[in-house]
């Protein structure tokens, strides 16, 4: 004997089962027929139970890894850009590993925070360029303004060029020149002068390439002590 109810189920047996093909076909079942109920799909019977068969089969968008790896590429790539006060920490490193290579200077952690900082503070007295990555300062350059009678406009001293040990032989050091270079022209600056240190013939010729030349100037200077 077989009653069937409502629910579209019979029950056979003391086991509820699917009722036959047909059966209450002007009343389906709302909830398992609704469009965007979690229980739409397909139903295959197991005993006693029932679990839902595969559905359409969704695939992910494809994605294409050496693209995102060459745009990850670009966005790492060093670039040249203007110091903010926020690099105060990296440049004062940097200076100070620069000094610690050169006999004519002392490292000195608190002198050179604040030469950096009076740059930074106010750009009429100079610019700092870096080339960065997204993690880390590579390099700098500080280039401070004055005017040369000689020339008749402004010039710039260029100074504390330095890339850190372990980016060197990269080209990062002609990038900051190449900018500075740029930046000059473009703001009509007379003359770039540097100094460099005699004893490091490596150094001379680096700026040599970039076309720097020999001046017949001898720097001399005097240190005023405070009092």
């Amino acid at each position: 004997m077989a009653v069937s109810g409502k629910s579209g189920l019979n029950l056979r047996g003391g086991t509820l089962v699917p009722a036959r093909a047909g059966a209450h076909s002007r009343n389906p079942d709302p909830l398992v027929n609704a469009p965007n109920s979690p229980l739409s799909g397909n139903f295959s019977k197991l005993p006693g139970k029932y679990r839902a068969g595969a559905g359409p089969a969704c695939h992910p968008p494809l994605v294409n890894k050496a693209s995102v790896e060459s745009d990850l590429a670009v966005a790492n790539r060093p670039k040249v850009e203007p110091a903010t006060i926020e690099d105060l920490p990296a440049l004062t490193d940097l200076v100070m590993e620069l000094f610690a290579l050169s006999d004519d200077f002392t490292p000195d952690h608190d002198a050179q925070e604040r030469g950096i900082g009076l740059i930074l503070e106010q750009p009429s007295r100079g610019r700092i360029f870096v080339v960065r990555n997204e993690t880390r300062i590579i390099g700098m350059v500080n280039l401070l303004f004055t005017i040369s009678t000689a020339m008749g406009g402004f010039v710039i001293l260029m100074e504390d060029v330095i890339v850190h040990p372990s980016h060197r032989g990269q080209g990062y050091g002609t990038m900051l020149l190449d900018h500075v270079v740029e930046f000059a022209k473009q703001k009509d600056f007379k003359r770039i002068t540097l100094l460099t240190d005699k004893i490091s013939a490596e150094s001379q010729h680096f700026f040599k390439k970039n076309g720097f030349e020999y001046s017949n100037m001898i720097p001399m200077r005097r240190f005023i002590s405070e009092t």
